[in-house]
């Protein structure tokens, strides 16, 4: 086979071997690394990496528009069955008849045991640990290629003080620079000043840089904000921003760092509710901005949907849904469908609801950790040139 190749690489040019390759699937290319030294030269090369990376992302983003599914739904599961027992990240397409169908199950590496997946963006993973050790340890994970970086963020050494910060990591695509950044945003609840420490990491530059934001850089009008007491995950990636829930000790809003100019800015919260209140939680509804306000009620949770409709206008948050929500524990939202369906875990199992009709429908999936979704999926060679 090897002898094979050379001779048809004498007959086509470099630049014609390259397109191929360039339309073929991630896991060919994984196996055509076997064929010859050429073909591995050029697969993990990363200027062929960055025109296959690219191509996929406007093939996939191409598919969006196709509605011929509702998005891609993914989840983290253990095989009790397997000795000892495994845990594997799944993913399906949610058919239009409410039907799922597989298309990938990747086992995941014992050393993540202890982590969580915090981001996901493009094919790429973000883990972080679940101790308490304000996600000192970071790991990039590209489970189509089975490779995975490890970065070692500033770690935070103050015991006494440990308990009194928080600390939110978010992952996301510049595409701008065509490089993908980790935010690590840590809260700063005791001491004189008033402040949050930011490190981003790029992972075109292989590097991290410690940043600090000021309250006042983020609405100069108003200098006594108040210092940032807590930080709520998750860290939502929309319109090339990540947002996340900030509170301090005077209001709660949504801070948002814009990944092309690395630029903090404050977006108002929709509104003020009363104790009653049990969780707040940032997430996607239709591809727009959205807080989920979960409140008690009688017989179970009721659940408010404020939705942004024009991204960065406060005036334009509206308040679309209640969903009662009966034997619902709040910690088991995990997010919207792509046309705007609840994830929710309850008694019955994982299940999605239509806000609007308030039907449920059965996913008729079992022994779930986490669970995310994204409008379209895709795998890439990211980390094929830098990972372990």
């Amino acid at each position: 086979m090897s002898q094979t190749a050379t001779t048809m690489g004498e007959r086509i040019p470099n630049d014609v071997v390259e397109d191929i390759l360039g339309q073929l699937p991630v896991k060919s290319l994984t196996r055509f690394r076997c064929v010859s030294r050429s073909c591995d030269s050029i697969i993990t090369d990363p200027t062929f990496i960055t025109k296959h990376f690219k191509l996929n992302l406007n093939q996939s983003e191409s598919l969006v528009s196709t509605n011929t599914h509702t998005g891609y739904l993914l989840y983290t599961t253990e095989d009790k069955n397997s000795s000892p027992s495994s845990k594997h990240l799944c993913t399906v397409v949610c058919n239009s008849d409410s039907t799922l169908t597989q298309i990938s199950r990747f086992e995941i590496p014992s050393l993540f045991e202890k982590y969580s997946i915090v981001g996901f963006c493009n094919g790429l993973f973000c883990l972080a640990s679940s101790d308490n050790d304000l996600n000192h340890i970071i790991y990039l994970w590209n489970p189509s290629i089975r490779m995975f970086k490890k970065l070692l963020a500033t770690p935070f050494t103050d015991e006494d003080n440990k308990k009194h910060k928080s600390s939110v990591v978010g992952l996301a695509y510049n595409s701008q620079n065509n490089d993908f950044k980790i935010l690590r945003l840590l809260s700063v609840l005791l001491g004189p000043e008033a402040k949050a420490e930011v490190e981003i990491y790029s992972l075109s530059t292989d590097s991290w840089r410690k940043v600090v934001i000021s309250m006042e850089s983020l609405r100069g009008y108003e200098p006594n904000l108040g210092r940032i007491v807590k930080i709520d995950p998750p860290c939502i990636f929309l319109n090339g921003a990540l947002h996340t829930v900030v509170m301090t000790i005077r209001h709660r809003f949504i801070l948002s760092f814009d990944v092309n100019d690395e630029s903090f800015r404050e977006i108002m919260f929709p509104f003020n509710y009363s104790d009653v209140v049990t969780k707040y939680q940032l997430a996607l509804f239709k591809r727009s901005l959205a807080v989920f306000v979960f409140a008690r009620s009688l017989g179970g949770v009721l659940c408010h949907i404020w939705v942004m409709e024009e991204y960065g206008v406060a005036e334009s948050w509206t308040r679309k849904y209640m969903v009662p929500m009966i034997w619902v524990r709040v910690g088991n939202f995990y997010g919207c469908t792509d046309n705007g369906e609840l994830l929710i875990e309850n008694a019955t199992g994982l299940v999605s609801i239509d806000p609007e009709s308030r039907e449920q429908n059965i996913l008729a999936i079992e022994d779930v950790d986490w669970v995310g979704f994204m409008a379209n999926s895709m795998e890439s060679l990211i980390l094929h040139d830098g990972g372990k």
